[in-house]
């Protein structure tokens, strides 16, 4: 599938000159941190040197005094305090981080994790018994809860107060809790908007800890919240930079021993970035909630022994490796049913269902699909009777308004642009499935059709020096709202040692026209280039910058993101 460039907005080439003067880089850098709104000295000592100090005051927080007031009454009447989370990474993490942090000092406190499958998102009515027949006076809810009016108002009932940390978009009403603290609330001013769960369970943290005890003792957090913010995909710029950038170091240096045992288990055997996180340690975490509960990745995260960790680490391996057994088998039905019938080949959106497919892995397959057809996709399965399914977006479609448009064939549905779940009654299966995809043919422009490569700068390859790449290196972390910068080099040819190995990848050295460059040239599963490569034709290249190390050396290559011949 041929993928269309685009080009990041060019900067005013006097900005580029102001920038480059003031600290003292080349015009390449300058234009990469104008397009990232870095205009002047200050903002790019900011960037480059995050600091603590610049987290906000969490209690801008709309409801943080009040929170802050009841978890202080709660431990002064010697209250039971449940801590109340979803079942990903995010939940997870938020519920390990605040569960931790209060039984470090308070013995009454528990956690309590839904079941994925027997009770699905949000606050349950499981888990208000639960917190009733348990005595618990105070849930602070992690990851959810700002759309569980009727579950707060039932707690309230019998005498259960709600603090709600949730960094979703709120509903037309606020659940009536002691105190709802989002972001996304419209009559909240805090500054960043964009903190994941366990960012805003650690602003509470923060908040409590600023108050009544020591401040630094909730940096010692940072590992998970750093964890949350690359696997729940959440913008790593502002104040999660911050975070992102203290919690990796943490995570590299001195993790705590359940994210010790998960790196070891997956063996990873250098620095931690963001990818990795995603890649090594998300999938882990999350695979515990997939396939079983949920509570054994809570578990995981809180053990305080490297003994106890690596023992259920290893249990949380099996379920990852299951997860990954159905995320397979899945994927290839899913592909099988579309290879297979000319109808769904030639469909603007994928929509299948087999009621035996695993619920906790069709999100995962969703993506696999997208990979392959690159269109809209939503794959379902059978649960307690009725159809469960989820969904994935492609880059600049909003999903969450084209199943909107087919609200009145589904029981339920949420979401946002590019990922959203829905249920819907069996009998309406096949009306939903035509009318998503002619609202997605109406919908997907041309454009859209084609997966898209943004280019940040055209850069020349004697550009890339060993200065050049330290500086990029101080740009991480990378991810949403700060990725990788990716280049474009033009004229370039294969100036020696082309290779194909293990039949999916190439390397070469690359040369350009009019310079004396010589570098390093990896492209992964890119072995389909090898012939037009070795045909000798100069093209161009799209890709990032990266270190390579090998035999203790260390040098820089390029990883090959694209390439088009013209």
């Amino acid at each position: 599938m041929e993928n269309r460039w685009i080009y990041k907005e060019r900067p005013l080439p006097e900005a580029v000159q102001s920038l480059s003067k003031a600290i003292n880089v080349n015009p390449y850098l300058s234009t990469v941190l104008l397009q990232r709104g870095i205009t002047n000295f200050a903002e790019a000592r900011h960037f480059f040197r995050p600091q603590l100090a610049h987290l906000h005051n969490p209690f801008l927080l709309k409801d943080m005094d009040r929170a802050v007031a009841r978890m202080k009454k709660a431990i002064d009447r010697q209250e039971k305090i449940l801590v109340y989370g979803d079942y990903d990474v995010d939940g997870t993490t938020s519920v390990a981080m605040v569960f931790s942090y209060l039984r470090s000092f308070y013995p009454h406190c528990d956690f309590y994790i839904p079941d994925r499958h027997a009770e699905g998102y949000g606050v349950s009515e499981a888990g208000i018994r639960y917190a009733a027949d348990n005595h618990i006076k105070l849930i602070i809810a992690l990851d959810l809860g700002v759309k569980a009016l009727e579950a707060v108002a039932h707690a309230s009932v019998q005498g259960i107060d709600f603090i709600i940390c949730d960094h979703h978009l709120p509903g037309t009403s606020i659940p009536e809790a002691v105190a709802v603290l989002d972001p996304k609330r419209e009559d909240c001013s805090y500054p960043f908007k964009e903190l994941s769960g366990c960012g805003l369970g650690f602003k509470l943290l923060q908040a409590f800890a600023k108050t009544y005890r020591q401040e630094q003792d909730v940096f010692e957090y940072l590992d998970l919240v750093a964890v949350s913010i690359a696997s729940d995909i959440v913008p790593i710029d502002g104040e999660n930079r911050v975070l992102a950038y203290f919690g990796i170091q943490k995570l590299n240096q001195n993790p705590r021993p359940g994210l010790k045992a998960l790196k070891e288990i997956a063996a990873v055997r250098s620095d931690m970035d963001v990818a990795s996180v995603v890649f090594t340690l998300g999938p882990r975490i999350n695979a515990a909630g997939r396939v079983a509960h949920a509570r054994a990745a809570v578990e995981l995260l809180l053990a305080q022994s490297d003994e106890e960790a690596n023992a259920l680490a290893e249990k949380i391996n099996l379920k990852n490796d299951a997860r990954r057994e159905f995320d397979l088998t899945i994927t290839e039905e899913a592909i099988s049913m579309i290879e297979g019938s000319e109808l769904l080949r030639n469909a603007n959106a994928t929509v299948l269902f087999k009621d035996t497919w695993h619920k906790g892995v069709i999100g995962i397959v969703a993506s696999r699909c997208i990979e392959k057809y690159y269109r809209p996709t939503i794959i379902m399965t059978e649960s307690n009777d009725k159809i469960t399914g989820s969904a994935r977006s492609i880059r600049d479609f909003d999903l969450y308004e084209a199943i909107s448009a087919c609200s009145d064939l589904l029981e339920k549905f949420g979401g946002h642009k590019y990922a959203a779940g829905l249920t819907l009654d069996k009998k309406n299966l096949e009306a939903f499935r035509m009318r998503f995809d002619r609202v997605v043919g109406e919908r997907l422009t041309d454009d859209m059709r084609k997966p898209a490569v943004e280019i940040d700068v055209v850069l020349p390859l004697d550009a890339i020096t060993p200065k050049f790449n330290q500086l990029l290196k101080q740009m991480a972390p990378f991810g949403p709202g700060n990725q990788k910068p990716l280049f474009e080099a033009r004229n370039v040819y294969v100036r020696n040692a082309l290779s194909s190995f293990k039949d999916r990848h190439v390397r070469f050295l690359a040369g350009q026209e009019n310079t004396d460059a010589a570098i390093n040239v990896v492209g992964f599963d890119m072995a389909h280039w090898y012939e037009r490569l070795a045909a000798g034709d100069h093209f161009r290249m799209a890709f990032t910058i990266e270190e390579n190390n090998y035999n203790g050396i260390t040098s820089i290559q390029l990883r090959l993101k694209d390439l088009k011949f013209d």
